[in-house]
């Protein structure tokens, strides 16, 4: 049947013999077995040497097609290790020459299960299979997935349309795969989303394939940067920025300088990433970036644009905050104010560069987005404010109380800080991470004072995953905390719950946070707790997922009447150790 017909494809147009031929010799002759030995001479292995060996093979009961096929097997694997090495050796016209004559003889069989590998071998070494063998390949589903990825390559380049559809799944999968980072049910301190080295993040599944696919293809690496911008632009999801600067790095990795020198972000990003790996740009990579920023010449600022979605990877940000915070407190050990540090300047350059990425890329404007000088007069300095009270607070706590009782920790904030905060998009971003810093110092009475300023923040940073993920991790350091009402109700009713109905992901990030603390947690808040938690008809399945979760666990808990007497948790609690201002 059909069968028959795909396994001997294309035989006829070489002037071979097949089943059909056989078929019509048969039916028309008188004397069959005869016939059949005149097909299998005219049609056998021509090695005078075979013949008279094949009727001793026939004595020992071996079918004629399993000699053919083990010597057709063996013919085969012989030429594919011909086709290799052509493609290796003698002067390059005259080698693609000799494969290209092949490809010429064979193609017609390339349907042939048998012969198919052959074809694809010889395709796959050259560098330029012509266009009309491409078409063919593409009309047909299964040849295109039989291919090789160096002549799916070939193919993709002219065809955005298909190539997008194979990268689309993939880029879905790398933002699924980061939120599932930001989500998950771990919460701690030092295992967090920023944990992961820049090198080990590039060998993830979707950055390797990515790799392989582009090969040192130039084109088909500024298609995915296309895909890469146009899915920012349409999400405003940043983990796009991620992939745009890993994919460089993995390529920087395999030293494809085909694609790095062409690439004039790769300097910078190469400089940048040692930073990311450090968590800190230090002095000497801080003139670094700043000799690329002041090299951008006129008439090239379209590079503004790439610059400032490497700038925008939540990575980098992330790097560039921590930074700052560790430059303010220098500063105010050396009295020093922010304007006077051309270091804390450029961090702030390029934190506004970053964080300017989307509007950039939207409005294709290419200028440097204007510092505000309040950010640089005011806001810092305000910041520094706030250390300042806590190094006066904790020397205040070592002095002898005299008759005037113990001095009060500042509990007020400046109404300007939460203004800046509401309207000032890199003052919000340090503010956060200076609240993020604070939390990890163990800090209570600083994280109270400031959190009610996080309720209203510039585009709900407050509210977004990232910083809610790194918090939570850090306030597992304040676990003992959540014992005290008035810290429970600062920190839930003052401020989670204030979004948690608007906000999806806000209730889904209680809900880890009180899985990973419940035990904690005073019995009669828990309670209320619960029921403010409790999903809503509109609620998702992964907040339905997290709060039965909980319910289970509260249930666990509850003592039977015997034994009402708490027992002791299980956790030990964490040595006080002063934690280093780096992080």
């Amino acid at each position: 049947g059909s069968g028959q017909a795909v396994m001997y494809a294309g035989l006829q147009e070489l002037g071979v013999a097949n089943g059909e031929d056989l078929k019509e010799t048969l039916t028309n002759c008188t004397e069959p077995l005869k016939a059949i030995e005149q097909f299998q001479t005219e049609n056998g292995v021509l090695l005078p040497s075979l013949q008279s060996a094949l009727p001793f093979l026939d004595l020992h009961g071996t079918p004629r097609l399993e000699f053919h096929q083990s010597v057709f097997d063996e013919l085969r694997e012989k030429l594919l290790e011909r086709v290799s090495a052509i493609a290796l050796e003698g002067k390059v016209e005259e080698r693609y020459k000799k494969l290209e004559d092949l490809l010429e003889k064979s193609f017609s069989l390339v349907k042939m299960p048998s012969i198919q590998p052959v074809v694809m071998c010889v395709m796959k070494h050259l560098p330029k299979v012509p266009e009309k063998k491409l078409k063919l390949v593409m009309a047909d589903k299964d040849l295109y997935k039989a291919c090789a990825v160096e002549v799916k390559r070939q193919i993709w380049q002219d065809n955005q349309a298909l190539f997008g559809d194979e990268v689309s799944p993939l880029l879905k999968q790398y933002i699924l795969e980061k939120e599932n980072i930001l989500f998950s049910n771990d919460i701690s301190v030092l295992h967090n989303f920023f944990s992961l080295s820049p090198k080990t993040r590039r060998q993830g599944e979707v950055v390797q394939k990515l790799t392989q696919m582009i090969g040192k293809n130039v084109k088909l690496y500024d298609m995915v940067l296309q895909f890469l911008r146009t899915l920012f632009l349409r999400t405003r999801n940043v983990h796009y920025c991620t992939l745009r600067a890993e994919l460089l790095m993995s390529l920087h990795d395999l030293e494809i300088s085909e694609i790095c020198t062409v690439d004039p972000c790769h300097k910078f990003t190469w400089c940048l990433d040692a930073c990311i790996r450090e968590k800190f740009v230090d002095n000497k990579r801080a003139r670094e970036l700043q000799g690329f920023l002041d090299g951008v010449k006129k008439g090239q600022e379209q590079v503004l644009g790439d610059l400032s979605m490497i700038l925008c990877d939540p990575f980098a940000i992330n790097t560039l905050a921590l930074s700052t915070i560790r430059h303010l407190q220098d500063l105010v050990g050396q009295d020093t104010l922010p304007r006077e540090s051309p270091d804390l300047l450029l961090l702030l350059r390029m934190l506004s560069l970053g964080q300017g990425a989307w509007d950039m890329i939207d409005s294709q404007v290419f200028k440097e987005p204007k510092m505000e000088v309040e950010l640089i007069t005011k806001f810092l300095p305000m910041l520094m404010s706030f250390v300042v009270d806590d190094h006066t607070f904790n020397v205040d706590q070592k002095l002898p109380s005299e008759e005037k009782g113990p001095i009060p920790y500042p509990s007020t904030i400046p109404e300007a800080f939460t203004k800046f905060l509401q309207e000032n998009r890199i003052a919000c971003e340090i503010g956060l991470y200076y609240i993020l810093h604070i939390t990890k110092q163990r800090n209570k009475n600083a994280f109270l004072r400031l959190l009610p300023a996080l309720v209203e923040t510039f585009s709900d940073l407050a509210f977004s995953d990232i910083f809610l993920h790194l918090l939570t991790g850090n306030l597992t350091l304040l676990g003992d905390e959540f014992a005290l009402e008035e810290f429970c109700t600062s920190l839930f009713d003052g401020f989670f719950l204030t979004a948690c109905s608007r906000k999806e992901n806000v209730h889904r990030h209680v809900l880890r946070l009180l899985l990973h603390l419940h035990h904690k947690v005073a019995p009669a808040k828990l309670e209320s707790l619960q029921k403010a938690l409790e999903p809503t008809k509109q609620s998702g399945e992964a907040v339905k997922e997290l709060y039965n979760q909980l319910t289970e666990k509260l249930e666990l808990r509850k003592p039977s009447p015997a034994e009402v007497t708490e027992t002791p948790s299980m956790e030990l609690p964490l040595p006080t150790v002063p934690t280093p201002a780096s992080r």
